[in-house]
């Protein structure tokens, strides 16, 4: 319709859905607090278009008033997505663990501020712990999730990362200071150096709230340009250690870029990553072979030809790159679990045949772990087919028949047999394993 012919309040409103829709990306794929500046600008900016729609004057026009009630529930909606973003369940989860992070650098992480490298190994476990529970928290595919889960790992794994590089390598000390006098210039910067990674830790973490990215790059690529300056005369040795340096000082700058450059190529977006589309290449056709074991008259000569071709999956699954991400780490660790599991099935159903073919006289306790096993292989059939989560019936009853196949071995006694006291170990290890596979498929973690 031309515009020179709509009533102005249709215009105007038009006008401010048009300005709310210019931010609604930025509603969407908001992964701060409620606290946050950003979070007080969409929300001011929100307000501000609900008062803007509720002073339009409808005239008492049912068409103005009803474009009227849109805009404003367009812009309420908006509101309350950003409201919801904030105050997600998984997201104050996400803050949560965080908070345990910066509580474990300001207790463990003192002596980088002084150029120390004495970092624990309790440290060391505690971090990797908070970077695990964060790769199992749920996002359900949602973006603003999926970028506040990410955001915060990379803080942490860099965190990881500077720490990790710094005890492992040291630059090439010592040089005496007599050798030249560049090398004195060269030992204050690093001093300076080790400072500035205490310092660059506390920023990522949120821990220092007297520095800023902007000052500490400007610290870091004036020793650049200190170190640029230095005259070695031709000293090989002076050199190698200048650049050694001049390489963590870059190594460092790298890392003030992460918020930035996570947003810009939505890294976040595993979906698309090129490691993730490799596993859900390998877990689809994973599925196509596991739907023809579950057929009910799979032939024998199957397994073999399956267990093959899912060993050379298992072998493509170790040639992930996991791009440093532990939810590439978690991602693939899963698919071999899975492609592990359908393997085990398999294995079981050619002992479960052979021993048909080779009938003969058994101890009776043997004979009772072979028919757990038998009960088994069926239960992990059905397992192997669940697709649900903890609180179907399904789920429930799967884990009670797998208790109770636990003990039924258990109540199986070896009578002094080491063979049947091996065959029931065994037993039980799978039907743990059965139950632990039972878990991991029904946790609805998504990478």
């Amino acid at each position: 319709m031309d515009m020179g012919n709509q009533h102005p309040s249709i215009i105007r409103l038009q006008e401010i859905q048009k300005e709310v829709k210019s931010i609604e990306q930025q509603v969407i794929g908001f992964s701060g607090l409620s606290d946050d500046k950003n979070y007080k600008k969409l929300e001011r900016i929100l307000t501000k278009q609900l008062f803007e729609i509720d002073s339009v004057d409808t005239e008492g026009k049912g068409d103005i008033q009803q474009a009227r009630k849109r805009a404003a529930q367009e812009t309420e909606g908006l509101l309350k997505e950003l409201e919801q973003n904030a105050n997600h369940p998984h997201r104050i989860e996400i803050q949560n663990i965080f908070k345990e992070a910066q509580a474990l650098v300001k207790e463990k992480i003192v002596p980088f501020y002084s150029g120390g490298n004495c970092v624990t190994d309790e440290f060391e476990e505690g971090l990797q712990d908070i970077i695990l529970r964060l790769t199992h928290v749920k996002t359900g595919g949602k973006i603003s999730l999926r970028k506040a889960r990410y955001h915060t790992l990379t803080k942490i794994c860099a965190v990881q990362e500077i720490i990790e590089d710094c005890m492992k390598k040291q630059p090439s000390l010592p040089l005496s200071e007599d050798a030249h006098p560049s090398v004195a210039k060269i030992n204050s910067v690093m001093c300076e150096v080790n400072k500035a990674r205490g310092t660059l830790i506390a920023l990522l973490m949120g821990v220092d709230s007297t520095e800023t990215c902007r000052h500490l790059s400007c610290v870091l690529s004036g020793l650049i340009a200190d170190l640029d300056a230095l005259d070695v005369c031709g000293r090989t040795e002076i050199r190698n250690y200048r650049r050694e340096v001049v390489e963590d000082i870059n190594k460092l700058l790298k890392y003030l870029d992460l918020e930035e450059e996570a947003d810009t190529t939505y890294a976040f977006d595993l979906g698309q990553n090129h490691s993730i589309l490799k596993i859900e290449k390998v877990l689809k056709r994973m599925r196509e072979i596991k739907n023809e074991l579950l057929q009910p008259q799979s032939p024998p000569e199957l397994y073999l030809s399956s267990k093959t071709e899912l060993q050379g999956l298992i072998g493509q699954l170790d040639e992930v790159s996991l791009e440093k991400n532990p939810c590439i780490r978690e991602a693939r660790r899963r698919a071999v679990i899975e492609v592990q599991t359908l393997i085990t099935y398999v294995d079981l159903k050619e002992a479960l045949e052979k021993r048909k073919l080779f009938a003969c006289e058994e101890h009776p306790s043997h004979k009772a772990v072979w028919n757990v096993l038998g009960n088994l292989s069926e239960i992990q059939g059905e397992v192997l087919s669940f697709d649900g989560n903890r609180s179907d019936k399904n789920y429930i009853r799967l884990e009670e028949l797998l208790t109770k196949q636990l003990l039924a071995l258990d109540a199986v006694d070896p009578q002094g047999e080491e063979k049947c006291k091996a065959a029931r170990k065994q037993a039980v290890k799978l039907a743990q394993n059965i139950l632990s596979y039972l878990d991991l498929k029904s946790d609805e973690w998504e990478y």
